[in-house]
């Protein structure tokens, strides 16, 4: 018996924002469309997210008055070495009619926010608004049976099963056990999320990116998209002209996949592929030294782009998105990881190397100040750092996954996340610091922090550091001196949320040879392409914006490019066929 076939239209390898769109907008066009996805569950990096969408040239940043020269001016500030002129401008032309269908024609809605600054405020083009926006909440249901197959939320970052969202709603979890008000929103959110795991296995109000990927995934399933979990891509397949014609498929569906105009490789980046970060990443030289808390970033599209001809470009300022993350175990053994994204930016916290002395702003941007930490580290052994806190601020904040009181903090320090000493001396002991650098760094922060003032790296100089802090904290947002003890300390080392350099393609997301030479039939978009940002992050949702927009590019476009090369649109599925 001979291999099972499957036939399609166009091939989608990966279900997280880039791939969805692609499904999507080739979906509405009458085009026959598979999703495949290797992970047990649909959703990506994207369904772990905050959801945020960085697109500019939306409707209300332009009627807030955001013009696409400051746009632009901000970019190449950005990266200036590296500023993609056509990829911009193909982003930002297509930034309203993206959004236009996904609000019109899909089930997905977005807010848009009056304040969410830009990553880079001291830059020229920054904006405290209008280019960032995020997915309404959801509730599950509308899956039915299939809610189960969508990707949970990292566990490590959810409040006992709640994820928070950036803005008002996190704020107030900051505060719970410093407001009755703050109390009251808290324990309603925690309530029902319970409730609702207790009733339905999982909870089903969806925030975030997990909101986002419902709302594409349903709107998928409605478009007669097939959704594939569980089936990774073996191989691609290729005609005797070199075009790539569908994919082997392994895993719960173990067919031969012919698709008729093509494959859309939107697999993710390679940030959990060791073979490639020991090349491509300057501080992971051995492949021991980066902890992705990425899903399905294993390198699969830009293996498979490399097996077809394809190359990895990583021309870019950055080749990935950097993120300090905490490794911690279980008492079980399983490895968990704590991105730290926001809660090094708040009063009372310092990041220190192993000198006891700080290496950056720790209100930047968590790409921008893992860049610091990289480029501090670079000729040590391994990249790491602390982050410090005193009683009081661990009191009222915590320490990240490390909860305030009044949460008991015996877990944190069995599973190796929190490490207390009575004294900075003690503390600096026990977690292999110089003490005296470490009591000379802190002394000198307490000075300026005090008055509100950071002499030596500026935190708490911009709108977007006072984003990152408390707001109700005088007299800035991001500054409180470290004073009585016990003390506690999490280590931080590199992680990401995405590879910057990647497949190489051509302005319409075709995938390239090393020569420039076009691959027909394979396109690549999302984290799995190089980024159009050139290495930057401009602001809250880089990897999404540029996903929703070049997906839905790709998807758009992919009947034309085919029809160009005289390829007819065949049957959307074949006779005797896996539907």
């Amino acid at each position: 018996m001979g291999q099972k076939t499957a036939a399609c239209d166009v091939l989608v390898v990966g279900s997280g924002a880039a791939g969805m769109a692609a499904a999507l907008k080739a979906a509405s066009q009458g085009l026959s469309v598979i999703v495949a996805e290797k992970e047990e569950y649909f959703g990506g990096t994207t369904a772990i997210s905050a959801g945020w969408a960085w697109v500019p040239g939306n409707r209300a940043g332009v009627a807030a008055g955001d013009t696409r020269e400051e746009v632009e001016t901000y970019l190449k500030n950005l990266a200036p070495g590296t500023y993609n002129a056509d990829g911009v401008a193909q982003f930002l032309d297509t930034v309203p009619e993206a959004l236009d269908f996904f609000e019109r024609q899909t089930a997905v809605e977005f807010v848009y926010p009056e304040k969410a600054p830009d990553y880079q405020m001291d830059l020229p083009g920054a904006r405290l608004g209008g280019r960032a926006i995020l997915p309404k909440d959801t509730d599950a249901r509308i899956l039915g049976d299939r809610r189960l197959l969508m990707q949970p939320y990292m566990s490590s970052y959810t409040v006992f099963g709640y994820m928070p969202q950036v803005g008002p709603d996190i704020n107030e979890f900051f505060h719970v056990n410093q407001s009755v008000k703050s109390f009251v929103y808290v324990a309603k959110k925690l309530l029902r999320t319970w409730f609702d795991a207790a009733r339905y296995r999982r909870p089903v109000l969806r925030s975030n990116g997990n909101a986002l990927m419902t709302l594409m995934v349903k709107s998928a399933y409605d478009a007669g998209v097939r959704m594939w979990k569980s089936s990774p891509v073996l191989e691609l397949t290729r005609g005797d002209d070199g075009a790539v014609t569908g994919a082997v498929l392994g895993g719960e569906h173990p067919v031969r996949v012919e698709a008729k105009l093509g494959v859309i490789l939107a697999a993710g980046g390679f940030s959990g592929n060791t073979e490639l970060r020991k090349r491509y990443f300057p501080h992971d030289a051995a492949g021991d030294d980066h902890f992705t808390p990425t899903v399905g970033h294993g390198g699969d599209a830009a293996t498979m782009a490399i097996a077809a001809g394809g190359h990895i470009d990583d021309a870019v300022s950055s080749v990935g998105s950097w993120a300090p993350v905490t490794v911690f175990r279980f008492r079980d053994g399983r490895q968990r990881l704590f991105p730290h994204l926001r809660a090094i930016g708040l009063p009372g916290l310092i990041a220190v190397d192993r000198h006891g002395k700080r290496f950056g702003n720790e209100a930047l941007s968590y790409h921008d100040f893992g860049g610091e930490m990289i480029a501090h580290n670079a000729g040590e052994d391994k990249t790491f750092g602390w982050v410090i806190a005193d009683e009081k601020t661990m009191h009222k904040y915590g320490i990240g996954y490390a909860k305030p009181w009044p949460m008991p903090r015996g877990y944190f320090y069995r599973t190796g996340y929190l490490v207390k000493g009575g004294t900075l001396v003690e503390l600096a002991g026990r977690i292999g610091v110089d003490a005296a650098g470490l009591q000379q760094t802190v002394a000198e922060f307490n000075v300026g922090a005090r008055a509100g003032e950071d002499p030596e790296f500026g935190r708490g100089s911009t709108e977007y550091n006072h984003f990152r802090g408390d707001m109700e904290h005088k007299p800035n947002p991001n500054l409180a001196p470290l004073e009585a003890g016990p003390f506690y300390a999490a280590k931080i080392q590199m992680g990401d949320l995405g590879t910057f350099a990647g497949i190489a393609v051509d302005s319409d997301n075709v995938v390239v040879t090393e020569e420039g030479t076009p691959i027909p039939g394979l396109f690549a978009v999302g984290a799995a392409a190089r980024s159009v940002f050139g290495g930057g992050y401009p602001g809250y949702g880089s990897h999404i914006g540029a996903a929703l927009v070049f997906g839905y590019r790709a998807g758009r476009d992919i009947a034309q490019l085919a029809a160009e090369r005289g390829v007819e649109r065949g049957p959307a599925v074949t006779e005797g066929a896996e539907r």
